[in-house]
């Protein structure tokens, strides 16, 4: 493989856009041309051999049929590729008649066949070709192209000077325009990091990807990446495993598969596959999170750069309708902390959807059964996909299911100032579904954010890059993980040290309560809407009981809450203007004064005897009241108060608790073995007493998942709050990976005598200064 012959063409193509395009397009713009023309020319060439062929099966088909493509299998089988061009031109016959120049384009443009005219729509070419005629560039750009000092063909050719040109192979093809995807994108800052992955990235990735397997390689490969953008992973990927001067050079046949977003880097994705002979109908247009393109298909290999911080949210309504899940790829079956499975959301914040390429990738694994040998993914992050979301989350769902699948292999910590548009760290996450012995149940964290090289000159925010050594040694560590030792570059953990239980500890609500006639008086006004119904009582008085006062003022009143920046939805704004909200409310004074009248004004700590007395006294004087109606009653003559007894919630039998408590019963017992209080379980006789939590006191603890939540409450929990109690029905399993965590290094703060010398030191060269200056001053 002869690289100074690509390098040739490289920058051969790299003079065409200096020399032709220089006044037309701004330097970052170029590619909007170059591009599409060096594939076109591309496919010229190698359609030129037979385009006899492909125009005899034209006159066949215009005499069978009327029209030159009524059958694209047999002109696909004439022109020997996946494309063909019905026209009787080429680019080169376009040169010598310059006033038919755009029409005989156009022409040969609209006569491919229907994979590349996609391509040519998506580069937006015929604007192009608009812009180049109106500058007279159009026909020195194609002259330039079909010049005979540059051959794009698969076959060897003679230069202007009788000089022998090398063919162009598929796989040269491919380097000569991924260099030039890469010189663009390097000189479009702006843009490059969104559809372009540095090459030592890249790299760095399919070392990791295919060296581990490398004796397994199936005798056909699939590779797939769900966000391909330009197809630089997908064509390095095949280039690493196909190199006959490589690490693997593997005899297996590869196949290439991705999906991508954007418009142009679709086309040159596509055309990237077109031009090196591998399949472009696999390279499918539009949206990964939406659209399940390659649902039921397996791969063997994934590999993606998917964006990050970037919104899913117009894509929302393609996987969730309220909280069901449209699309089976972003839910998990996931078990609770008493191992009963169920099926939950793998969706992350609409913010942020870089996760759900991840699980587009794990739902797209080969298994053992399909290849022998599983499949592995690798796939670039930020650190928000490390523990963003709270346990319970999508983001923290789909973590658990990749650790506790046993699919996470390594994660790699990256240099910052690695990208072309952002200095943030990035890390590339290792997945395999078919882990070695010595690897189950094991992850692998390495940190390379120090192991970089600075580059002369910055590429917009990139201005550090990894060498061939940094990728060499960073291998090697993986591929010993058993015998990596602790250092500051690799660690190794279970899985479980990334699990952890989130914990919910509830206190008991203690109330006070007392019948007063200020605290009755405030049932003249619904709890949700206290401020607004105060507001109208004081302006109108009882007045607000006449029918007509509410319909009068309406407006007046509508307005005045507009004016005050208060949004009220359309069934508040009625409720509060219905006179039978005013109405109730006044009813519900009246009977709350009639059970004080019955109660008494007496002040209690203890709100059960007071529920019951409230009770008793409803029965008493008949009156019948929703509970909605004496919920509102009560809340209004209690108060919490630490210093009451606890509020009762129910009382259970011992027979009903044992069924409930299997495990807490275990830290219930004495060193006698005898029952004791836990929290909210109260024994007395034969019952226990379960309390009402208090919301306001509500607090949680995140309990590593090694370890027992009963006697981390026990230990951690209890001897600082001794009515306190584990809420097991709210209990969640997190998972998250905390790199600074595990790679801190302490450092020791300087002792007092380095500060104050440094003080004293400073102070020295503040006087210098101060007496230069009036020295200074008094010279003058």
């Amino acid at each position: 493989m002869d690289h100074s012959v690509h390098n040739k063409i490289v920058n051969f193509i790299w003079s065409i856009a200096d020399d032709c395009l220089r006044d037309v397009y701004v330097r970052g713009k170029y590619r909007d041309v170059i591009l599409p023309m060096f594939v076109l020319r591309r496919l010229d060439c190698l359609l030129e051999e037979t385009k006899e062929q492909v125009q005899e099966e034209v006159t066949f088909q215009m005499e069978e049929f009327g029209v030159p493509d009524q059958d694209p299998d047999a002109l696909r089988e004439a022109s020997g590729y996946v494309f063909y061009n019905t026209s009787e031109l080429t680019l080169k016959d376009m040169t010598g008649n310059p006033s038919q120049l755009v029409s005989n384009f156009k022409h040969y443009l609209d006569s491919f066949s229907e994979n590349v005219k996609e391509i040519i729509q998506k580069f937006d070419l015929y604007n192009q070709i608009n812009k180049l005629a109106g500058a007279d560039k159009l026909h020195d750009v194609i002259e330039k192209f079909v010049s005979p000092n540059i051959n794009l063909s698969a076959n060897p050719a003679k230069d202007a000077d009788g000089r022998t040109l090398p063919a162009l192979t598929n796989l040269g093809m491919g380097y000569v325009f991924e260099e030039l995807i890469r010189k663009f994108n390097e000189e479009n800052n702006e843009e490059a990091g969104e559809h372009f992955t540095p090459r030592e990235v890249i790299k760095l990735m399919t070392h990791f990807l295919f060296l581990e397997v490398k004796d397994q390689l199936p005798p056909v490969i699939t590779i797939y990446d769900p966000a391909c953008g330009s197809g630089g992973m997908l064509t390095e990927s095949q280039n690493f495993i196909k190199d006959s001067e490589g690490q693997i050079a593997s005899k297996s046949a590869v196949h290439l598969y991705g999906k991508e977003i954007n418009g142009e880097t679709y086309a040159i994705c596509k055309s990237d596959m077109m031009i090196k002979g591998n399949n472009p109908e696999n390279i499918r247009f539009g949206s990964t999170i939406a659209s399940n393109e390659f649902e039921g298909t397996r791969f063997d290999f994934a590999l993606s750069n998917p964006p990050y911080g970037k919104s899913w949210s117009t894509e929302q309504k393609f996987v969730l309708e309220g909280k069901e899940i449209l699309q089976p790829r972003f839910e998990v079956n996931l078990p609770d902390f008493k191992g009963i499975h169920s099926f939950q959301k793998a969706t992350p914040s609409s913010s942020d959807g870089q996760l759900l390429f991840l699980m587009e990738m794990v739902d797209k694994m080969k298994t053992v059964g399909q290849n022998n040998m599983g499949a592995r993914v690798a796939s670039v992050h930020n650190g928000s996909s490390l523990f963003t979301g709270q346990a319970g989350s999508g983001e923290s769902n789909i973590r658990r299911y990749i650790v506790e699948n046993d699919f996470l292999e390594a994660i790699i910590q990256l240099p910052n100032n690695l990208f072309y548009n952002t200095g943030i760290t990035t890390y590339i996450w290792i997945l395999n579904n078919n882990k070695p012995d010595h690897r189950k149940g094991k992850v692998q964290l390495l940190n390379a954010q120090n192991m970089y090289q600075k580059l002369r000159k910055n590429f917009g925010d990139k201005n550090c890059e990894l060498t061939d050594d940094h990728i060499d040694e960073l291998t090697n560590l993986y591929h010993k993980m058993a015998g990596a030792d602790e250092s500051d570059i690799t660690k190794v953990f279970d899985n479980k040290d990334f699990g952890y239980y989130k914990v919910t500890v509830e206190r008991p609500l203690r109330k006070s309560a007392q019948f007063t006639e200020e605290r009755v008086s405030e049932l003249r006004f619904l709890p949700a809407l206290r401020d607004e119904m105060k507001w109208i009582y004081q302006e109108f008085g009882d007045a607000v009981y006449s029918n007509e006062t509410l319909k009068e003022h309406r407006q007046a009143i509508i307005q005045h809450f507009e004016d005050q920046g208060e949004n009220l939805t359309k069934k508040n704004r009625d409720k509060l203007l219905a006179q039978k909200t005013w109405d109730d409310q006044k009813e519900l004074i009246n009977s709350a004064q009639q059970l004080m009248a019955e109660i008494g004004t007496e002040q209690t700590n203890d709100f059960n005897q007071f529920k019951d007395e409230f009770i008793k006294a409803l029965k008493s004087l008949g009156l019948k009241l929703s509970a909605g109606d004496k919920n509102q009653i009560l809340n209004a003559v209690s108060w919490r108060d630490e210093n009451a007894v606890p509020v009762i919630k129910k009382v259970h039998s011992l027979a009903q608790v044992s069924g409930i408590l299997s495990k807490t019963l275990e830290h219930l017992e004495d060193d006698n073995g005898n029952l004791q209080d836990y929290g909210f379980w109260r024994l007395k006789g034969s019952q226990f007493t379960e309390y009402e939590p208090d919301s306001e006191l509500r607090d949680t603890e995140n309990v590593p998942l090694k370890e027992d939540i009963h006697q981390y409450f026990v230990d951690e929990v209890r001897p600082h709050v001794d009515d306190a109690w584990i809420a097991l029905d709210k209990t969640l399993i997190g998972c998250e990976i905390s790199f600074n965590k595990y790679f801190y290094q302490h450092k020791p703060q300087r002792s007092l005598e380095e500060v104050t010398a440094d003080i004293l030191r400073l102070e020295s060269e503040t006087e210098g200064l101060l007496k230069k200056l009036v020295s200074f001053g008094e010279a003058k």
